[in-house]
């Protein structure tokens, strides 16, 4: 064999051995694609995906889906490059970068930390959100989350303290206690009341400055609703805040008569605010597919994501347009009962 040919056949398998090589390198992506689908009329793993207790609930039928979203990749489990570019060519899976789903400063376990957070916030949201809709009366209490090592609520507000009054003025809501902190010149002292361990403890704090120069003390709080009845809601591994919407839906369903989807399968998505406002989630292309492949019909839209989402609709699949719940309940009203009335729609 001549020496052209030996160096010919030596670059060609160097070449495919640094292509392999390539291939097969890490690479700073997450894949995401149509994740499972869950009936929140129906059950998981023999769970009722809505439960609830202490209230009349009526027989329902039909399917109000909630769609999710699947990823590979991350810190610590990063893709390579041919799992990547199969990404790139299929047209229901997107590849983002990774600071998209895991910003830089957090690992891979806070991520899903927060995610298992957001879920439960969902929940109480949706819940809150469903008996405001039905004109159920509910209270809520303010609990500390967390306080802020080095700022001066630390050691002083624990964490499961129910703050009931901050200088004296009675609170039921996060913004309430943040602006009545703010009101205070940094430096000053603010008096918080809570309930711990069942007693009602005051608690003076000095307030600092925080970054905007407004007084601040370094707590992290979170609204807590305390319902009439129990709603349990059980979706296992799933996270994130953006089945709020579906989560009221079947509450509401489950305690009103007559089946609200009228027996049809109606799949959405959402984040929901106690008072009712649908937001916009992340990864509607294939929350769709993933609607479509459970076989529903109609597919209830945040308005935000209207404009992403009629570029990738699948075909059978209708997209509602919602922005409050009561908005969404009108419209499976008239799904439900097939009238001439238009339902809004994306596009």
């Amino acid at each position: 064999m001549s020496r052209r040919a030996v160096t010919l056949m030596v670059a060609t398998v160097l070449i495919l051995l640094l292509g392999v090589a390539g291939g097969l390198m890490p690479v700073p992506y997450v894949v995401l694609s149509p994740g499972p689908t869950e009936d929140t009329l129906g059950e998981v793993k023999g769970r009722p995906v809505i439960k609830i207790e202490g209230r009349k609930t009526y027989p329902t039928e039909g399917s109000l889906h909630l769609v999710t979203v699947a990823y590979q990749g991350g810190p610590g489990s990063r893709i390579d490059l041919l799992t990547a570019l199969r990404g790139w060519v299929d047209p229901t899976i997107a590849v983002v970068p990774e600071e998209t789903i895991f910003p830089r400063s957090s690992t891979a376990e806070q991520v899903q930390q927060q995610n298992t957070q957001e879920m439960t916030n969902s929940q109480d949201n949706a819940t809150a959100a469903a008996l405001n809709e039905l004109k159920i009366p509910y209270s809520s209490v303010v609990s500390v989350v967390s306080t802020e090592e080095g700022k001066p609520a630390h050691g002083r507000l624990k964490e499961g303290d129910e703050i009931v009054s901050v200088d004296d003025v009675s609170v039921d809501d996060v913004q309430e206690v943040a602006e009545l902190v703010r009101a205070r010149k940094p430096g000053e002292e603010v008096v918080f009341t809570v309930t711990r361990g069942g007693q009602r403890v005051t608690v003076p704090v000095e307030t600092v400055a925080g970054q905007d120069g407004r007084a601040q003390v370094g707590v992290l709080m979170r609204a807590r609703f305390k319902f009439p009845f129990t709603v349990d809601i059980s979706v296992g591994d799933v996270g994130g805040p953006s089945a709020g919407l579906m989560f009221s839906l079947g509450i509401i369903d489950k305690l009103t008569p007559g089946p609200l989807t009228g027996g049809k399968n109606i799949a959405g998505t959402g984040t929901i605010t106690p008072e009712g406002q649908v937001g916009a989630i992340g990864g509607i292309q294939q929350k769709m597919v993933g609607a479509r492949k459970a076989g529903a019909t109609f597919f209830l839209t945040p308005a935000e994501n209207c404009d992403e989402a009629v570029q990738a609709v699948p075909d059978g699949l209708r997209l509602v347009k919602v922005e409050t719940l009561k908005g969404a309940l009108d419209a499976i009203e008239t799904i439900r009962e097939g009238g001439s009335k238009p339902v809004p729609s994306c596009g």
